[in-house]
């Protein structure tokens, strides 16, 4: 019998091989928007297949997750399978919006012992916020990322969530995640934050 450690790095090797005998089954990037359409229907219908045949359990999630919504972020690498044990939330630049604490809240109310805000190293929502032409263009986005630090004040702040940090029933950690290997480190105040470059001087 293998560990428990050791079978988590077996089962982690054998989901990434699986993954990368599924990506060659990949749209081809000369298809029509309806060749991606039809390609994306055949996934499905052969995903659910296979769920027929592999039911798997269904256990309480006790983490969730505040991830950026870029692609190369696989939660999956960042802490193995989380079809069923995280609540995984992602946003643009990893910003919390009320809809987002209010998520979250409930996740806590439903026994989550661990929420974990994300940031990641070369993120686009951050460049376009420290560009003052991509800040002009996507004036939503940028000041979800400038305010990401107010909103997450704000989260802690919150009755329900204060009250359970306070007692010990939940943790809330702020983490960087690095891009090219998934790994985390705990974020450190101030890093990573992106204030609004300066004003445009019209007079000189």
């Amino acid at each position: 019998m293998l560990s428990p450690k050791l079978q988590f790095l077996a089962g982690g090797a054998m989901v990434n091989a699986a993954y990368k005998m599924q990506s060659t089954y990949a749209e081809d990037e000369k298809q029509t928007p309806e060749e991606v359409w039809a390609a994306f229907q055949s996934r499905n219908e052969l995903a659910a297949k296979v769920r027929d045949q592999f039911p798997r359990p269904a256990p309480h999630p006790t983490v969730a997750m505040l991830v950026c919504m870029d692609s190369r972020l696989d939660t999956v690498e960042l802490v193995g399978d989380t079809r069923r044990s995280y609540y995984v939330v992602r946003t643009a630049g990893s910003a919390m919006s009320a809809k987002e604490e209010e998520m979250l809240e409930l996740a806590a109310e439903r026994g989550v012992k661990l929420i974990v805000i994300t940031r990641h190293s070369d993120c686009a929502a951050e460049k376009a916020a420290k560009d003052p032409a991509l800040r002009a263009k996507f004036p939503a986005l940028v000041q979800a990322v400038d305010e990401r630090d107010a909103r997450l004040a704000e989260f802690l702040a919150r009755p329900a969530i204060a009250e359970r940090v306070k007692a010990g029933k939940l943790l809330v950690k702020v983490l960087d995640i690095d891009t090219a290997d998934e790994r985390v480190s705990e974020h450190k105040e101030g890093q990573g934050t992106t204030p609004p470059p300066p004003p445009e001087d019209h007079h000189g």
